[in-house]
């Protein structure tokens, strides 16, 4: 509405200034008719002097009108031509008027349509328009025209500021609405990015939860792959030791061979070479597994072969310093200044008989070898394959020779059970906990080439313990060995008590168990089973079902297998130690264990 009334403003000033040209017009016209009459009349009546000073003036004012005639009229056509000049200013002003307008609209209708697809807010966007023009009119233009012209501006001015205000009005409206739809957007991308976080948190956790179970399942098998591959390694390890060992056998026995020669005698070359062909063999292709395999002894115990080699040949008994080497592997693996740990021996004059007392190697060497020279001959030792007499004179080296004559008087020799016996003795009567090493023979000859081949099986030693305790009733000192407080059923605890005097426990061989059914269990899960219908070798572990209702009810050990009869020794049979015998596939028998003796 207020640009209708701008246009017509305009229109009337227009009016107003076309008819002030008008009336100007009509001025003209009378003037120059008046001109003409007074002219005629002055040619044909001036007659007299009066008349003619009466004309003169007449004709002076008349010059007077005219020219003042003349003068207006110069000065409205000058206003006329200044008006049109004003006029086409004008309609320049409201064209370029009319063209800000329409891009200023423009440019509105953009910023409202930017402001509606982006929800940004509109912080600038006024409509201004440019004001009227103002036309002033020069020279003594009509006070109509000129108030018309104030008028129209003023009128003018009033657009702009309406427009102005419309503008402004428009702007707030539409950025307030704009700043509500923005906050609801704001809010609602809030609520989705609380909801994103959520969710992204939850899945981060069943990630996390799946990313752990796989590094577990990835770490049990990497595990298994190591298992896998140390066993392979331990086989090839195993395999490379055996060679190492056989060769090391060859050299050892030529080296007895030569000390033969040079100690002299036909009869000891002959039984070096039998040594050397058996040790060779038994080192190549096998001959059991175990604590009786042989084992090679350290390179610290190597390193000293000069000096047992210079004492062995000092005190006689060059042939035997692979028995030697074996000593010292045995007792210190060759480390320490005490190597063959004989401080607390006769022959030591120099240092303290206590453990580790000797400072001196070469001494310790010295002295060892005196040692073990005088256990062979108590012994009676015959040759490096006498196994028999020589496990004597080993379990003397230990105990000190007092038990190579108490074994003889007793026993006639050596056996594993009396050496636990003496053992026993010893420590009651010196008030120790444990007396010496009950299975010295057995560690030594792990380390001596020739010891796999002469040596009965590790299997017999729980047999031997097993019936040193023939006659014992009650169940004591085994399942108070156990553990247990009072009486309890120890047949398993006796089986458990005998394997430990031998040393099985601590190395895995047997497992210690008071339940029979614990023993089954083991054996059967470490791939160590047979069944009822086994012949079973001396040492293997008996188990017993009475009623044959798949319950283990008894457990002893195997003493030996012969023309289809198993004879036993079991603990808690009738409640005493006993021997016992069954057929073969006895009904009664449940099954046995395989210890890997």
């Amino acid at each position: 509405m207020a640009d209708i009334k701008t246009r017509d403003a305009v229109k009337g000033t227009i009016k107003t200034i076309d008819k002030a040209a008008i009336a100007s017009e009509r001025m003209k016209n009378a003037y120059a008719k008046t001109k003409d009459k007074a002219e005629q009349g002055y040619y044909t009546e001036r007659n007299s002097p009066a008349e003619y000073a009466s004309d003169k003036i007449s004709h002076t004012s008349e010059g007077i009108a005219a020219e003042g005639v003349r003068q207006f009229n110069k000065q409205g056509q000058k206003s006329v031509q200044t008006t049109r000049e004003n006029i086409g200013k004008a309609k320049d002003k409201l064209s370029d008027f009319k063209t800000k307008r329409a891009v200023k609209a423009a440019e509105q209708r953009k910023a409202q349509q930017a402001a509606e697809q982006t929800g940004s807010q509109i912080r600038h966007g006024t409509a201004g328009l440019s004001p009227a023009p103002d036309i002033s009119v020069t020279g003594e233009a009509p006070q109509t025209g000129t108030k018309q012209l104030i008028k129209t501006r003023s009128q003018g001015k009033k657009t702009i500021k309406t427009t102005t205000r419309n503008a402004e009005k428009a702007v707030k409206s539409t950025a307030k609405g704009t700043v509500r739809t923005t906050e609801r957007t704001v809010k609602t991308a809030q609520a989705t990015s609380k909801a994103a976080i959520k969710t992204a948190e939850q899945t981060a956790q069943t990630t996390q939860a799946a990313a752990k179970a796989s590094a577990k399942a990835t770490q049990k098998a990497a595990q298994a792959a190591k298992a896998t591959a140390k066993a392979t390694a331990e086989a090839t390890k195993a395999t490379v030791r055996a060679t190492i060992a056989a060769v090391k056998a060859i050299i050892a026995g030529t080296k007895a061979l030569i000390s033969a020669l040079i100690a002299g005698g036909w009869i000891a070359v002959v039984i070096i070479l039998i040594v050397v062909l058996f040790g060779c063999a038994v080192s190549l292709f096998g001959g059991g597994s175990g604590s009786n395999s042989y084992t090679p002894v350290s390179a610290e115990v190597e390193a000293y072969e000069p000096l047992i080699q210079k004492y062995a040949k000092q005190y006689g008994i060059p042939e035997y310093v692979e028995l030697i080497k074996a000593v010292m592997m045995q007792e210190s693996g060759g480390r320490g200044l005490d190597p063959m740990q004989a401080a607390e021996g006769s022959f030591n004059t120099r240092y303290p008989h206590e453990p580790n007392g000797i400072q001196d190697p070469e001494y310790s060497i010295e002295c060892g070898v005196q040692e073990l020279k005088a256990a062979l001959i108590s012994a009676e030792v015959e040759n490096p394959i006498d196994m028999e007499h020589i496990k004597l004179a080993l379990q003397g080296y230990n105990f000190g020779n007092g038990y190579i004559s108490w074994a003889k008087s007793n026993y006639g020799g050596y056996s594993y059970a009396n050496a636990v016996e003496f053992s026993t003795m010893q420590a009651q009567r010196l008030g120790w906990e444990k007396y010496g090493d009950t299975q010295y023979p057995a560690h030594v000859l792990r380390y001596y080439p020739y010891g796999r081949a002469f040596t009965s099986g590790g299997n017999q030693a729980i047999v031997e313990v097993a019936l040193t305790q023939l006659g014992n009733v009650g169940g004591q000192p085994y399942w108070s060995w156990y553990g247990f407080e009072g009486r309890v059923e120890w047949c398993a605890c006796f089986v458990s008590w005998c394997a430990d005097q031998c040393g099985y426990l601590d190395s895995g061989i047997v497992p210690k168990y008071s339940l029979c059914s614990d023993g089954v269990d083991w054996f059967q899960s470490n791939g160590q089973w047979q069944g009822r219908d086994y012949e079973p070798s001396a040492g293997a572990i008996i188990f017993f079902d009475w009623d044959g209702d798949g319950t283990i009810d008894h457990t002893g050990i195997v003493e030996k297998c012969e023309n289809g009869t198993v004879y036993t020794v079991e603990g808690n049979s009738d409640d005493a130690c006993r021997q016992r015998s069954y057929a073969v596939g006895s009904g009664v028998i449940y099954g046995y264990g395989i210890p890997a003796y």
